[in-house]
């Protein structure tokens, strides 16, 4: 039978289905020297932490790559085409799934809940304290949200908020918006940032969005806003952050995503009443868990069927994909 490994595990039923189209390796840990050693001799990768650059190298028995979600960032995408290697994702299935950990973010930031915990958590002395951070919260009924990346996750949030919330709604994106789109009006990148009191971070992580907001930008933006990321770390610049969010310039911040992972545990952001940390789950659910699982078991089934996936990332690869499949089981 055919091996197919996971760099972690996925939902128990969605794991259970995969067992049925091979054998299924679970790496004990997702260090690069071990991820390395568990793909020698497998078919498949299914990928949910970062690949080392030359695993496609390493284990030249691979012929496809699964990502369990939709950023491929974690994926060496140009190694994997020149071997031959598909690659695939599993876009959209949690687009809901993180538009309410937005959601959910965006109203802790408008009414101060994180500090306000904080002090009640003082008791009787902190009581006083923690009432009076309702005086400076605020309603979000007729208030900006700038949602840089609009895709499938961007439309969530943008319905979420618009149409919930009655909030203002502007998308920066490559892409025009559908002609059928009554929420979002599409901006460019410093209007967003200059009349957002929310900017979000939805968008990949490419060489386009890597380091897109850095100091220049963060001036721009309005003082006393707010930034969520729910991108990847790296499309924000650290440093120019956390001074902005000293300097008390952006009132504070939910950070989902970061440079590395786990933070380190002498980070600034540790020490900041008003920013909201979250260990990259934005889009974990045991609802949105089980969605990419049996997504990414159907991609898995194509790729051992010698089939080209849905949501093919690498199609210039597919000549070499089918003469390698067809070389090792015909």
């Amino acid at each position: 039978m055919p091996r197919i490994l996971l760099t972690q595990a996925i939902h128990p039923q969605a794991q259970a289905r995969l067992a049925e189209q091979g054998d299924v390796i679970v790496a004990p840990n997702t260090s690069p020297d071990v991820l390395r050693a568990c793909a020698i001799g497998c078919e498949v990768v299914m990928v949910r932490a970062q690949l080392p650059d030359d695993i496609f190298d390493a284990a030249a028995s691979l012929i496809g790559a699964v990502r369990h979600g939709a950023g491929v960032d974690m994926i060496p995408i140009a190694a994997a085409t020149a071997r031959g290697v598909l690659v695939a994702n599993v876009p959209g299935v949690n687009g809901s799934t993180v538009a309410e950990h937005v959601l959910r973010s965006v109203l802790q930031l408008a009414r101060h809940t994180a500090p306000m915990t904080l002090r009640l958590r003082e008791r009787s002395a902190g009581w006083a304290k923690a009432r009076a951070f309702a005086d400076a919260g605020f309603e979000l009924a007729g208030r900006t949200l700038g949602l840089v990346g609009f895709g499938h996750v961007g439309r969530e949030i943008a319905r979420l908020c618009g149409t919930g919330l009655s909030m203002t709604v502007l998308a920066h994106t490559r892409s025009p918006l559908a002609p059928d789109e009554t929420i979002a009006r599409r901006v460019p990148l410093l209007e967003l940032l200059a009349q957002s009191d929310f900017v979000v971070l939805a968008c990949p992580l490419t060489d386009e969005t890597r380091g897109l907001i850095g100091a220049a930008e963060l001036a721009v933006m309005k003082r006393g806003a707010y930034l969520v990321n729910v991108a990847r770390g790296p499309v924000v610049q650290e440093a120019p952050l956390i001074e902005a969010l000293q300097s008390g310039r952006l009132a504070g911040a939910a950070l989902d995503v970061f440079d590395a992972i786990p933070l380190r545990d002498d980070h600034p952001f540790w020490g900041m009443e008003n920013v909201l940390i979250t260990p990259h789950v934005a889009g974990i659910t045991e609802d949105s868990m089980l969605r990419m699982g049996h997504a990414a078991v159907l991609a898995v089934a194509h790729l051992l069927r010698g089939e080209v996936p849905p949501n093919c990332i690498n199609p210039q690869a597919v000549p070499g994909f089918l003469g390698r499949f067809e070389s090792r089981y015909r």
